[in-house]
């Protein structure tokens, strides 16, 4: 029996370019142990049973206020929830997704022009961002599109669908402006404060495709993390499998197609000084699907080009009484410390910029 060797396993996955739907189409009946996940598998599934936090924006007109102090729970407490009447129409989500599926089940030659490991670049189609970096690979494919402020032209998208993505694109940015000015003023701050920090100015779109899994109770989808960004609203279809950490339990996330989940990250944990939380959620593997989800993220990127920017708590939220927790930092500098090599994964990413006088 020949020893195992898992960068030798990772080469091999990776220079076939055909992503974990290219091991399904084989018909493999067991995950190959680049995708094995013992922590996962040993650990405690008991779930909570709670429902993340609900939030109508269709009340916004007439009840601002009472909206604000929502949207401020569910970021304290939960640091995640569902928005309802979003405005983003029924036709435009269902485009969307469908151009996500088609990108993704293309034959592989199509595809493979997108198929990269340098995650600066505008477009970029593999599996697994940080499959060299990762303890254990996740059933997973991606293309990730890096949308703003310096967006890809038409010809650099994949034509299947340049145009829903643009369109979902514009309409996300709009709800994300929004919750914005929501979450300033849940903070006491004036409407535009955090639009005024550029909170909103880098975007990144995050299309995911998991397949159905023969073993999913060996692997995850996505292993548990926070999103390094400031925001992310995250679609998912009907199969579900979405988590999310409250309390240290585990909670269920159903599917509720059409409608956004909102995510906070990093970067809103990092400017009000934790008073935001940056959620832990994971994707567990199915043995159906594919499942689809598409992830609108305002976020820096890894190359800010004459960006230098630093972001830290803001002033305003700082007292005697609630000193900063963290150090300031360039937004790319949180971003590429996800894809760092030597970075403990489990270690909550946000460690790695708490001022000295926090780290007791």
């Amino acid at each position: 029996m020949s020893e195992y060797n898992r960068g030798r396993e990772l080469e091999a996955f990776d220079e076939t370019k055909s992503g974990v739907k290219g091991l399904v189409d084989s018909g493999i009946a067991n995950i190959p142990r680049i995708f094995v996940h013992e922590d996962y598998i040993q650990d405690d599934k008991t779930l909570c049973d709670l429902s993340v936090p609900v939030i109508d924006l269709g009340l916004l007109s007439n009840d601002r206020g009472d909206i604000i102090d929502q949207v401020r729970a569910a970021c304290e407490e939960w640091g995640v929830f569902k928005i309802v009447n979003h405005g983003i129409p029924t036709s435009s989500i269902s485009k969307a997704m469908e151009a996500v599926k088609e990108f993704h089940e293309q034959d592989t030659e199509a595809k493979k022009q997108y198929y990269t490991r340098d995650n600066a670049k505008n477009v970029v189609y593999n599996s697994n961002f940080d499959l060299h970096t990762n303890a254990a690979t996740n059933w997973r494919d991606n293309l990730y599109l890096i949308m703003a402020p310096n967006p890809p032209t038409a010809q650099e998208l994949p034509q299947i669908f340049r145009d829903p993505m643009i369109e979902f694109s514009e309409q996300a940015k709009n709800v994300g402006i929004n919750l914005f000015e929501l979450l300033s003023e849940a903070l006491g701050l004036k409407r535009s404060h955090m639009i005024e920090m550029d909170c909103a100015k880098g975007e990144f779109l995050a299309c995911n495709y998991y397949p159905a899994c023969p073993e999913p109770h060996m692997t995850l989808g996505f292993e548990s993390l926070t999103d390094s960004g400031f925001l992310t609203l995250l679609l998912q279809d009907e199969i579900g499998g979405l988590q999310v950490l409250h309390k240290d339990h585990w909670v269920d996330v159903p599917p509720s197609p059409g409608d956004l989940f909102v995510i906070t990250g990093d970067m809103m944990e990092l400017i009000t000084n934790a008073r935001f939380k940056s959620t832990y959620h994971r994707v567990l593997a199915k043995n159906s699907g594919p499942r689809i989800s598409l992830a609108f993220v305002f976020r820096m990127h890894l190359e800010e080009s004459g960006s230098s920017r630093l972001y830290g708590p803001i002033k305003e939220l700082l007292s005697e009484l609630n000193p900063p927790i963290y150090r300031e930092a360039k937004g790319e500098e949180i971003v590429a410390c996800r894809y760092a090599k030597g970075i403990e994964k489990k270690t909550p990413l946000l460690w790695h910029f708490k001022l000295k006088t926090q780290l007791t």
